[in-house]
Protein backbone atom coordinates (compact mmCIF):
# COMPACT_ATOMS: atom_id res chain seq x y z
CA UNK A 1 0.00 0.00 0.00
CA UNK A 2 1.28 3.45 -0.89
CA UNK A 3 -0.44 6.30 0.85
CA UNK A 4 0.14 9.96 0.19
CA UNK A 5 -1.43 13.10 1.56
CA UNK A 6 -0.64 16.46 3.02
CA UNK A 7 -1.01 17.55 6.56
CA UNK A 8 0.22 19.39 9.60
CA UNK A 9 2.54 18.00 12.24
CA UNK A 10 0.73 18.23 15.60
CA UNK A 11 1.79 16.86 18.94
CA UNK A 12 3.93 14.14 17.43
CA UNK A 13 1.10 13.12 15.09
CA UNK A 14 0.94 13.54 11.35
CA UNK A 15 -2.52 14.81 10.43
CA UNK A 16 -3.34 14.91 6.73
CA UNK A 17 -4.32 18.29 5.40
CA UNK A 18 -5.09 20.41 2.40
CA UNK A 19 -4.26 17.96 -0.33
CA UNK A 20 -4.36 14.24 -0.79
CA UNK A 21 -1.82 13.73 -3.55
CA UNK A 22 -0.99 10.16 -4.36
CA UNK A 23 1.58 7.84 -5.81
CA UNK A 24 0.49 6.15 -8.99
CA UNK A 25 2.43 4.28 -11.68
CA UNK A 26 3.79 6.92 -14.00
CA UNK A 27 2.56 10.37 -14.97
CA UNK A 28 0.62 11.71 -17.93
CA UNK A 29 2.85 14.05 -19.95
CA UNK A 30 1.56 17.56 -20.55
CA UNK A 31 3.91 18.06 -23.53
CA UNK A 32 6.79 16.69 -25.19
CA UNK A 33 18.48 21.50 -14.10
CA UNK A 34 19.29 20.09 -11.05
CA UNK A 35 17.23 17.53 -9.20
CA UNK A 36 15.36 18.72 -6.14
CA UNK A 37 17.07 18.42 -2.80
CA UNK A 38 15.77 16.59 0.23
CA UNK A 39 13.78 18.68 2.73
CA UNK A 40 13.08 17.89 6.38
CA UNK A 41 11.52 14.51 6.98
CA UNK A 42 9.45 13.21 9.87
CA UNK A 43 9.23 9.41 9.94
CA UNK A 44 6.38 7.57 11.64
CA UNK A 45 4.18 4.51 11.21
CA UNK A 46 2.04 3.53 8.22
CA UNK A 47 -1.56 2.28 8.08
CA UNK A 48 -2.80 -1.01 6.73
CA UNK A 49 -3.47 -1.41 3.02
CA UNK A 50 -6.61 0.31 1.84
CA UNK A 51 -6.59 2.90 4.59
CA UNK A 52 -5.68 6.57 4.69
CA UNK A 53 -1.96 7.45 4.78
CA UNK A 54 -2.45 8.67 8.36
CA UNK A 55 -4.53 5.77 9.62
CA UNK A 56 -1.94 4.69 12.19
CA UNK A 57 -0.45 8.13 12.75
CA UNK A 58 -3.17 9.12 15.22
CA UNK A 59 -3.23 7.34 18.60
CA UNK A 60 -4.78 3.88 18.38
CA UNK A 61 -6.30 1.64 21.03
CA UNK A 62 -2.79 0.49 21.87
CA UNK A 63 -1.66 4.07 22.49
CA UNK A 64 -4.89 5.59 23.78
CA UNK A 65 -6.87 3.32 26.11
CA UNK A 66 -10.64 3.39 25.59
CA UNK A 67 -12.41 5.11 28.45
CA UNK A 68 -15.80 4.59 29.97
CA UNK A 69 -18.93 6.45 28.95
CA UNK A 70 -18.40 8.61 32.04
CA UNK A 71 -15.27 10.02 30.35
CA UNK A 72 -17.26 11.34 27.38
CA UNK A 73 -17.36 15.14 27.44
CA UNK A 74 -20.05 15.58 24.79
CA UNK A 75 -23.78 14.97 24.93
CA UNK A 76 -25.21 11.59 23.90
CA UNK A 77 -28.76 12.95 23.64
CA UNK A 78 -30.36 12.18 20.29
CA UNK A 79 -27.76 9.56 19.41
CA UNK A 80 -28.39 5.83 18.93
CA UNK A 81 -24.65 5.15 18.80
CA UNK A 82 -23.40 2.13 20.75
CA UNK A 83 -21.14 4.02 23.15
CA UNK A 84 -20.08 0.78 24.86
CA UNK A 85 -17.83 0.06 21.87
CA UNK A 86 -14.82 2.27 21.17
CA UNK A 87 -11.09 2.07 20.48
CA UNK A 88 -10.10 5.53 21.73
CA UNK A 89 -10.20 7.39 25.03
CA UNK A 90 -13.70 8.91 24.95
CA UNK A 91 -12.34 11.85 26.93
CA UNK A 92 -10.35 12.89 23.84
CA UNK A 93 -13.57 13.72 21.98
CA UNK A 94 -14.72 17.30 22.53
CA UNK A 95 -17.50 19.47 21.19
CA UNK A 96 -16.63 21.77 18.34
CA UNK A 97 -19.64 24.10 18.65
CA UNK A 98 -22.35 22.97 16.21
CA UNK A 99 -24.27 19.88 17.22
CA UNK A 100 -25.21 16.82 15.20
CA UNK A 101 -25.52 17.86 11.54
CA UNK A 102 -25.12 21.49 12.60
CA UNK A 103 -22.71 21.63 9.68
CA UNK A 104 -24.89 20.06 6.96
CA UNK A 105 -23.38 17.54 4.57
CA UNK A 106 -24.13 17.78 0.86
CA UNK A 107 -26.29 14.74 0.12
CA UNK A 108 -27.54 15.53 -3.38
CA UNK A 109 -24.53 17.10 -5.10
CA UNK A 110 -25.08 18.86 -8.40
CA UNK A 111 -22.33 19.65 -10.85
CA UNK A 112 -21.57 22.26 -13.48
CA UNK A 113 -19.04 22.69 -16.24
CA UNK A 114 -15.64 24.25 -15.65
CA UNK A 115 -16.78 27.20 -17.75
CA UNK A 116 -19.80 27.76 -15.50
CA UNK A 117 -17.72 27.33 -12.33
CA UNK A 118 -15.24 29.91 -13.62
CA UNK A 119 -17.92 32.60 -13.37
CA UNK A 120 -17.59 32.52 -9.57
CA UNK A 121 -14.25 30.79 -8.95
CA UNK A 122 -10.85 32.20 -9.89
CA UNK A 123 -8.10 30.22 -11.58
CA UNK A 124 -6.27 29.84 -8.26
CA UNK A 125 -9.35 28.60 -6.35
CA UNK A 126 -8.45 25.43 -4.39
CA UNK A 127 -10.43 22.32 -5.32
CA UNK A 128 -10.29 18.67 -4.33
CA UNK A 129 -9.68 16.80 -7.58
CA UNK A 130 -10.97 13.23 -7.84
CA UNK A 131 -10.72 10.97 -10.88
CA UNK A 132 -12.14 7.45 -11.13
CA UNK A 133 -12.40 5.34 -14.27
CA UNK A 134 -11.86 8.38 -16.49
CA UNK A 135 -14.53 10.49 -14.74
CA UNK A 136 -13.13 13.62 -13.07
CA UNK A 137 -14.80 15.93 -10.56
CA UNK A 138 -13.66 18.97 -8.61
CA UNK A 139 -15.02 19.91 -5.19
CA UNK A 140 -14.25 23.57 -4.39
CA UNK A 141 -13.05 24.26 -0.86
CA UNK A 142 -15.22 27.37 -1.14
CA UNK A 143 -18.13 24.92 -0.67
CA UNK A 144 -16.49 22.21 1.45
CA UNK A 145 -15.37 24.72 4.07
CA UNK A 146 -19.08 25.21 4.89
CA UNK A 147 -20.27 21.59 4.59
CA UNK A 148 -17.18 19.42 5.28
CA UNK A 149 -18.80 16.30 3.76
CA UNK A 150 -20.16 15.45 0.30
CA UNK A 151 -21.87 12.09 -0.22
CA UNK A 152 -21.43 11.35 -3.91
CA UNK A 153 -21.25 8.55 -6.48
CA UNK A 154 -18.66 8.75 -9.24
CA UNK A 155 -18.14 6.15 -11.97
CA UNK A 156 -20.63 3.98 -10.09
CA UNK A 157 -18.60 4.08 -6.86
CA UNK A 158 -20.25 5.60 -3.74
CA UNK A 159 -17.71 7.99 -2.21
CA UNK A 160 -17.54 10.47 0.64
CA UNK A 161 -15.48 13.61 0.04
CA UNK A 162 -14.37 15.19 3.32
CA UNK A 163 -12.63 18.37 4.44
CA UNK A 164 -11.81 19.47 7.98
CA UNK A 165 -10.92 23.20 8.05
CA UNK A 166 -9.33 23.11 11.52
CA UNK A 167 -6.56 20.72 10.44
CA UNK A 168 -6.94 21.43 6.73
CA UNK A 169 -7.46 17.74 5.96
CA UNK A 170 -8.96 16.75 2.60
CA UNK A 171 -9.63 13.04 2.12
CA UNK A 172 -11.86 10.87 -0.05
CA UNK A 173 -13.09 7.40 0.89
CA UNK A 174 -15.32 4.70 -0.51
CA UNK A 175 -18.49 4.67 1.61
CA UNK A 176 -19.50 1.07 1.08
CA UNK A 177 -18.89 -1.16 4.11
CA UNK A 178 -19.58 -4.90 3.87
CA UNK A 179 -21.77 -4.34 0.83
CA UNK A 180 -23.84 -1.58 2.46
CA UNK A 181 -23.59 2.01 1.23
CA UNK A 182 -23.31 4.45 4.13
CA UNK A 183 -24.22 8.13 4.19
CA UNK A 184 -22.08 10.40 6.33
CA UNK A 185 -22.78 13.50 8.38
CA UNK A 186 -21.02 15.67 10.95
CA UNK A 187 -21.23 14.91 14.68
CA UNK A 188 -20.24 18.45 15.67
CA UNK A 189 -17.37 16.91 17.64
CA UNK A 190 -13.60 16.87 17.27
CA UNK A 191 -10.70 14.66 18.26
CA UNK A 192 -7.24 16.21 18.07
CA UNK A 193 -8.75 19.20 16.25
CA UNK A 194 -10.02 16.86 13.53
CA UNK A 195 -13.56 16.24 12.34
CA UNK A 196 -15.44 13.32 13.88
CA UNK A 197 -18.06 12.24 11.35
CA UNK A 198 -20.78 9.59 11.62
CA UNK A 199 -22.66 7.26 9.32
CA UNK A 200 -26.44 7.54 9.35
CA UNK A 201 -27.02 3.79 9.05
CA UNK A 202 -25.45 2.76 12.39
CA UNK A 203 -24.51 6.19 13.82
CA UNK A 204 -20.97 4.93 14.34
CA UNK A 205 -18.46 7.77 14.81
CA UNK A 206 -15.47 7.94 12.47
CA UNK A 207 -12.16 9.85 12.60
CA UNK A 208 -11.96 11.85 9.37
CA UNK A 209 -8.15 11.99 9.24
CA UNK A 210 -7.88 8.19 9.30
CA UNK A 211 -11.18 6.91 7.92
CA UNK A 212 -11.38 4.54 10.89
CA UNK A 213 -14.46 3.94 13.05
CA UNK A 214 -13.70 4.92 16.65
CA UNK A 215 -17.02 4.68 18.54
CA UNK A 216 -20.08 2.50 17.90
CA UNK A 217 -21.19 -0.66 16.16
CA UNK A 218 -18.55 -0.51 13.40
CA UNK A 219 -15.61 0.32 15.70
CA UNK A 220 -12.26 -0.64 14.08
CA UNK A 221 -13.76 -0.73 10.58
CA UNK A 222 -11.51 1.02 8.05
CA UNK A 223 -12.89 2.94 5.07
CA UNK A 224 -11.05 2.46 1.78
CA UNK A 225 -8.93 5.51 0.95
CA UNK A 226 -9.21 6.93 -2.59
CA UNK A 227 -6.44 9.06 -4.12
CA UNK A 228 -7.24 12.74 -4.59
CA UNK A 229 -5.43 16.06 -4.80
CA UNK A 230 -5.97 19.66 -3.86
CA UNK A 231 -5.00 21.75 -6.86
CA UNK A 232 -6.14 25.00 -8.38
CA UNK A 233 -9.19 25.15 -10.62
CA UNK A 234 -6.83 26.10 -13.46
CA UNK A 235 -4.72 22.96 -12.92
CA UNK A 236 -7.86 20.81 -12.78
CA UNK A 237 -9.18 22.37 -15.99
CA UNK A 238 -5.87 21.80 -17.78
CA UNK A 239 -5.74 18.15 -16.74
CA UNK A 240 -9.46 17.38 -17.13
CA UNK A 241 -11.05 19.83 -19.59
CA UNK A 242 -14.29 17.80 -19.58
CA UNK A 243 -14.32 17.51 -15.79
CA UNK A 244 -17.27 18.69 -13.72
CA UNK A 245 -17.30 20.99 -10.69
CA UNK A 246 -19.54 20.81 -7.61
CA UNK A 247 -22.07 23.64 -7.89
CA UNK A 248 -23.37 26.04 -5.25
CA UNK A 249 -26.81 24.46 -5.59
CA UNK A 250 -26.34 22.39 -2.43
CA UNK A 251 -29.78 22.66 -0.86
CA UNK A 252 -28.26 24.48 2.14
CA UNK A 253 -26.87 27.70 0.66
CA UNK A 254 -24.04 29.51 2.41
CA UNK A 255 -21.85 32.49 1.61
CA UNK A 256 -19.71 30.45 -0.75
CA UNK A 257 -16.37 32.03 -1.47
CA UNK A 258 -16.07 33.63 1.96
CA UNK A 259 -13.65 32.12 4.46
CA UNK A 260 -15.25 31.76 7.92
CA UNK A 261 -11.77 31.21 9.40
CA UNK A 262 -9.80 34.29 8.22
CA UNK A 263 -6.23 34.37 9.47
CA UNK A 264 -6.30 30.74 10.60
CA UNK A 265 -3.61 29.88 8.07
CA UNK A 266 -0.69 31.02 10.24
CA UNK A 267 1.83 28.26 10.66
CA UNK A 268 3.26 29.73 13.87
CA UNK A 269 -0.03 29.64 15.76
CA UNK A 270 -1.40 26.59 17.55
CA UNK A 271 -4.42 24.77 16.11
CA UNK A 272 -7.89 25.44 17.51
CA UNK A 273 -9.20 22.95 20.10
CA UNK A 274 -6.09 20.79 19.96
CA UNK A 275 -5.28 19.28 23.34
CA UNK A 276 -1.75 17.97 23.48
CA UNK A 277 1.91 18.89 23.15
CA UNK A 278 2.73 20.46 19.79
CA UNK A 279 5.68 18.86 18.01
CA UNK A 280 8.59 21.32 17.92
CA UNK A 281 10.35 20.15 14.77
CA UNK A 282 8.26 22.38 12.53
CA UNK A 283 5.77 25.21 13.07
CA UNK A 284 2.49 24.08 14.74
CA UNK A 285 0.36 24.41 11.60
CA UNK A 286 3.00 23.75 8.96
CA UNK A 287 1.60 22.13 5.83
CA UNK A 288 3.27 18.82 5.07
CA UNK A 289 2.96 16.20 2.38
CA UNK A 290 2.92 12.76 3.98
CA UNK A 291 3.99 9.63 2.13
CA UNK A 292 3.44 6.19 3.63
CA UNK A 293 4.83 3.00 2.11
CA UNK A 294 5.18 -0.47 3.65
CA UNK A 295 5.60 0.56 7.27
CA UNK A 296 7.45 3.85 6.77
CA UNK A 297 5.96 7.34 6.63
CA UNK A 298 7.71 10.59 5.76
CA UNK A 299 6.52 14.20 6.06
CA UNK A 300 7.74 16.89 3.63
CA UNK A 301 7.05 20.46 4.85
CA UNK A 302 5.66 22.85 2.24
CA UNK A 303 8.11 25.50 3.47
CA UNK A 304 10.97 23.28 2.30
CA UNK A 305 9.28 22.04 -0.87
CA UNK A 306 8.64 25.53 -2.19
CA UNK A 307 12.40 26.22 -2.01
CA UNK A 308 13.26 23.40 -4.41
CA UNK A 309 10.05 22.59 -6.28
CA UNK A 310 11.00 18.93 -6.65
CA UNK A 311 12.28 16.16 -4.40
CA UNK A 312 13.54 12.79 -5.61
CA UNK A 313 13.49 10.43 -2.65
CA UNK A 314 13.06 6.84 -1.54
CA UNK A 315 10.57 5.67 1.08
CA UNK A 316 10.74 2.05 2.22
CA UNK A 317 13.06 1.42 -0.73
CA UNK A 318 10.62 2.76 -3.32
CA UNK A 319 11.52 5.73 -5.49
CA UNK A 320 9.12 8.69 -5.39
CA UNK A 321 8.95 12.19 -6.82
CA UNK A 322 7.40 14.96 -4.71
CA UNK A 323 6.34 18.03 -6.72
CA UNK A 324 5.32 21.48 -5.49
CA UNK A 325 3.68 24.00 -7.83
CA UNK A 326 2.63 27.57 -7.13
CA UNK A 327 -0.81 28.88 -8.05
CA UNK A 328 -3.24 27.38 -5.51
CA UNK A 329 -4.77 29.78 -2.98
CA UNK A 330 -5.03 28.92 0.70
CA UNK A 331 -8.64 28.43 1.80
CA UNK A 332 -7.87 29.59 5.36
CA UNK A 333 -6.01 32.86 4.90
CA UNK A 334 -7.94 35.87 3.56
CA UNK A 335 -11.63 36.74 4.15
CA UNK A 336 -12.23 35.73 0.51
CA UNK A 337 -10.79 32.31 -0.36
CA UNK A 338 -9.76 33.27 -3.89
CA UNK A 339 -7.63 36.07 -2.41
CA UNK A 340 -5.73 33.77 -0.05
CA UNK A 341 -1.97 33.52 -0.11
CA UNK A 342 -0.39 31.15 -2.61
CA UNK A 343 -0.08 27.91 -0.66
CA UNK A 344 0.73 25.95 -3.79
CA UNK A 345 -0.30 22.46 -4.78
CA UNK A 346 1.60 19.20 -4.57
CA UNK A 347 1.73 15.84 -6.25
CA UNK A 348 3.60 12.66 -5.33
CA UNK A 349 4.30 10.11 -8.02
CA UNK A 350 6.24 7.00 -8.84
CA UNK A 351 8.97 7.74 -11.42
CA UNK A 352 8.26 4.40 -13.10
CA UNK A 353 6.57 4.72 -16.50
CA UNK A 354 6.22 2.16 -19.30
CA UNK A 355 8.53 -0.25 -17.53
CA UNK A 356 11.43 2.14 -17.03
CA UNK A 357 12.56 4.51 -14.33
CA UNK A 358 12.60 8.21 -15.22
CA UNK A 359 14.81 10.91 -13.72
CA UNK A 360 13.04 14.21 -13.04
CA UNK A 361 14.54 17.67 -12.66
CA UNK A 362 13.69 21.34 -12.96
CA UNK A 363 16.03 24.30 -13.41
CA UNK A 364 14.31 26.37 -10.71
CA UNK A 365 11.57 25.75 -8.11
CA UNK A 366 8.83 26.93 -10.48
CA UNK A 367 10.47 25.92 -13.77
CA UNK A 368 8.95 23.23 -16.02
CA UNK A 369 9.32 19.67 -14.76
CA UNK A 370 11.09 17.40 -17.24
CA UNK A 371 12.42 13.88 -17.35
CA UNK A 372 15.92 13.28 -18.66
CA UNK A 373 15.06 10.12 -20.57
CA UNK A 374 12.35 11.44 -22.94
CA UNK A 375 12.54 15.21 -22.45
CA UNK A 376 8.78 15.30 -21.80
CA UNK A 377 7.26 18.06 -19.67
CA UNK A 378 5.00 17.02 -16.79
CA UNK A 379 2.50 18.79 -14.54
CA UNK A 380 1.38 18.44 -10.91
CA UNK A 381 -1.74 16.41 -11.78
Amino acid sequence: MIGVGTGILLGGLIVLLLLSAFVRPGLAPAAGGPAGSEPKRAPSALPEAGSSPAASLLPTAEQSSPGSLADLRVSTAGWRTDFTRSNVDLGEIIGGGPGKDGIPAVDEPRFESIEAASTWLSDQAPVIALELEGEARAYPLAILIWHEIVNDTIAGVPVVVTFCPLCNTALVFERTVDGITHDFGTTGNLRFSDLVMYDRQTETWWQQATGRAIVGELTDTQLVFLPSQIVSLADFAAAYPAGMVLSRDTGNPRDYGRNPYPGYDRADQGPFLFEGVVDGRVAPKERVVTVGIAGEAVAYPYSELRKVGLVNDRVAGQAIVVIWESGTASALDAPLIDEGQDAGGTGVFSPEADGRSLTFSRAAPDAPLRDSETGSTWDVT
